[in-house]
């Protein structure tokens, strides 16, 4: 199969297809697997190995959009070899195809804080269902949906209104979904002081993974971090994440001081946690001071609440499209015209800081 020939989408226009890597140890898994990709013309499987180093050789010398990895493999684990992997190609989407990295445990979060784009769990060898190849499809396609065979969102962006920056800081949100941990990391990488404010972060995660995301985060980071709880009063220098069944809002307590209100209902595109819910929240109590950070992720989720920061004299900053797993939330806000800047993670907390005009 010629992995560079485009084919064509339902629209008419030519798509190139994904070149495939699959990385597993059993040969009757990675036959199924490449049999299930290949019955779908978005897919080219151009090569199958059941080790970490067989599959870095390769990628020495061919690109590929995807790699289909497994946890255990002879010699080099697939998360050991997870950020080599990365590094041979910084473009390519790695999706985790394992029976031993289940959603929610540590393997799974440490996968995706390393820079894994996906976890998928695995079926036994002799118990590959009726649902799971077109749910394995499903799931690789929603990490190409910004193929050139879409609509792209314009490329250099200006805001549509300028910037207000006499308003001091109060108050950072930052939203993310597929490819958030990695992204995040870097976020605080370039983090080099404190803000001296609160820090509230939706991250795309079901509700198994919440324990171990936060404590991943706080292996990234200086500041404090803890899942977000309703009734507590925000304190500065400190993340609060919110739940994976509960959207992180705010509301005013005692003596006027913002405290967190959780909130159980999904928004309107299915989220929860929302991206939009917790920045409308911050525009309601902080106006002005709020701040929110889009980065990567699939769909809309944060462009409705990132426009209620900016009607209230806030400001949005947005990852791009260079460095994000997939340019679906960020490229939304910034088609929207509602970002004052775009940039790649490890620059944004620097930036933030100066906007935001913050003593370190």
């Amino acid at each position: 199969m010629t992995a560079m020939v485009p084919i064509m989408s339902s629209d008419r226009r030519a798509t190139p297809v994904i070149r495939t890597l699959v990385v597993d140890d059993s040969v009757v898994v990675r036959t199924v697997i490449g049999r299930i990709l290949e019955s779908n013309p978005a897919f080219a499987v151009v090569h199958k190995t059941n080790s970490a180093e067989h599959a870095l050789g390769y990628l020495a010398e061919n690109a590929v959009d995807l790699v289909l990895l497994d946890i255990e493999l002879p010699g080099q684990s697939g998360l050991a070899a997870l950020p080599q992997i990365l590094s041979a190609n910084p473009q390519v989407k790695v999706a985790i195809l394992s029976g031993k990295c289940e959603e929610g445990s540590a393997a799974a979060v440490e996968a995706l804080a390393l820079g894994a784009s996906d976890i998928l769990s695995k079926p036994g060898s002799g118990s590959f269902g009726e649902q799971f190849p077109s749910a394995l499809i499903d799931r690789l396609m929603r990490l190409f949906s910004d193929r050139p065979a879409a609509t792209p969102l314009p490329r250099t962006i200006v805001p549509t209104t300028p910037v207000p920056a006499a308003a001091p800081l109060a108050c950072l949100g930052i939203g993310a979904s597929t490819g958030g941990i990695h992204a995040l990391g870097q976020l605080f990488e370039g983090l080099s002081a404190p803000l001296g404010v609160p820090l509230l972060l939706t991250q795309h995660l079901p509700a198994s993974f919440t324990v171990y995301f936060a404590q991943q985060l706080a292996r990234m980071t200086s500041l404090r971090v803890k899942v977000a709880e309703m009734g507590e009063a925000l304190m500065p220098d400190t993340v609060y994440v919110a739940p994976g069944d509960a959207n992180l809002q705010l509301r005013r307590g005692l003596h006027g001081r913002v405290i967190v209100a959780l909130s159980p209902e999904r928004t309107p595109a299915g989220n929860l946690p929302g991206v939009d819910p917790m920045f409308s929240s911050m525009a309601e109590m902080y106006g002005a001071g709020a701040a929110g950070v889009v980065l990567t992720g699939m769909g809309r989720d944060g462009t409705m609440g990132a426009r209620d920061i900016v009607a209230a004299g806030g400001w949005i900053v947005a990852q791009d499209e260079a460095s994000s797993v997939v340019w679906g939330m960020p490229g939304s806000v910034a088609g929207a015209g509602l970002t004052c800047s775009i940039m790649e993670p490890v620059a944004i907390m620097d930036f933030v800081a100066r906007r935001g005009r913050v003593a370190g």
